[in-house]
């Protein structure tokens, strides 16, 4: 038999994120603060089959950087955002690390690895955006260039 609170309580609201979203922000610096190369977030929301609102894409020169990646962000969002991934794949090989948070999916790569795959050329569909610093270490600000990533 339910008790008065849980009947009492209503149902979670699904929640769409947008890129202002603070987790959003936070991966993006976390990824940044690794040294991140090729950082990429791509917005998937008007793609009906999408498993995310958001992907975001980054690429690594060794092994090593690919786990300090994954860990800063891990890091970064446990601590600022309370949250900690559904699911994260990868560690072991570290070539291409994702940390599962449902509505936004981290794909951290190393940069063979990305090229093989071609990820953002499958969701070609979602608009990507490059997350560049506009000072490297004068300002912690993100600037972001709109671009439709191209299908081949």
């Amino acid at each position: 038999m339910a008790s008065r609170t849980e009947e009492a309580t209503p149902p979670k609201k699904i929640v769409r994120l947008n890129r202002n979203s603070k987790i959003l922000k936070v991966i993006l610096q976390a990824i940044q603060d690794k040294k991140g190369e090729k950082l990429v977030s791509l917005d998937l929301r008007r793609i009906p089959e999408a498993v995310a609102d958001f992907f975001v894409v980054c690429e690594a020169s060794s092994t090593v950087q690919v786990k300090a990646i994954a860990d800063r962000v891990e890091e970064a969002v446990k601590k600022e955002c309370g949250e900690l991934p559904y699911k994260h794949e990868g560690h072991g090989a570290s070539q291409w690390i994702l940390v599962d948070y449902v509505n936004v999916v981290v794909h951290v790569f190393l940069s063979e690895t990305r090229k093989f795959y071609r990820l953002e050329e499958m969701w070609g569909d979602g608009v990507a955006e490059d997350a560049l610093e506009e000072e490297p270490m004068a300002s912690k600000s993100v600037v972001k260039r709109k671009k439709k990533v191209s299908k081949k």
